[in-house]
C-alpha cells in the first residue's frame, strides 16, 4: 500500500461569498463553506436527502482564486486536507474546529466566472 495520506476532495456550492482577511503577516486567507448532498434509501426504501456542511480555509494564491471566482452558490471541486485546532475565546472558552486547508480550487460552473 502507497503512503498514507491526508487527503480531502469534495465537489459541492458555496453557501456565502468568500470572506477575506489580511493577516499582520500580510498573508491573506479566506473562509468559506461548501454543501456536499447525499441521497439515499433508508431502511423502508424511502428517499432521503441529506446535506453536509464544510468550513474550508484558503491561503494566499488559492485565497486570491476563492475571492475572484467563487460567489455564492458556486458548484466547486476542492482537494486539500483536514486540519483541526482550538481556540479561547475572550470568555476564556475554548473552542474547537475542523475545517479543510485548500490546496486546489476548480470553478465547475461557468456563470459564476465573470
Amino acid at each position: 500500500m502507497n503512503a498514507l495520506k491526508n487527503s480531502v476532495r469534495l465537489i459541492g456550492h458555496l453557501g456565502d461569498n468568500p470572506k477575506m482577511r489580511k493577516l499582520d503577516s500580510e498573508k491573506t486567507v479566506a473562509s468559506f463553506s461548501v454543501a456536499t448532498n447525499e441521497d439515499y434509501r433508508d431502511h423502508d426504501g424511502n428517499k432521503k436527502s441529506e446535506t453536509t456542511w464544510h468550513k474550508l480555509v484558503a491561503w494566499g494564491k488559492q485565497a486570491e482564486v476563492a475571492e475572484k471566482y467563487l460567489k455564492k452558490g458556486s458548484e466547486v471541486a476542492i482537494e486539500g486536507k483536514l486540519t483541526n485546532r482550538s481556540y479561547e475565546d475572550k470568555n476564556g472558552e475554548t473552542h474547537f474546529v475542523s475545517e479543510i486547508v485548500v490546496n486546489s480550487i476548480l470553478v465547475l460552473d461557468k456563470k459564476s466566472e465573470n
